[in-house]
């Protein structure tokens, strides 16, 4: 685990990240793989439905509850 404080994945943003957006894209991957995009508040909306309108999305969860989940 790093030090340093996860930002956001919305281009451009460099707000502390909120949220853990875990996708996957079934072409490519398989279906436990889960990838992950970081969003804050005010983008975990647009990242939702960016990945929501492909059918990526899997799942929204706090950051502070993936972090526990995978300790």
């Amino acid at each position: 685990m790093s030090d340093e404080t996860p930002i956001c994945s919305a281009k451009g943003c460099r707000v502390d990240a909120v949220w853990v957006l875990a996708w996957n894209n079934p072409k490519i991957h398989t279906p436990e793989r889960r990838k992950t995009w970081l969003a804050c508040d005010e983008h975990r909306e647009h990242l939702s439905q960016f990945l929501g309108v492909r059918g990526f999305l899997k799942d929204v969860v706090l950051f502070e509850e993936w972090e526990a989940k995978d300790a």
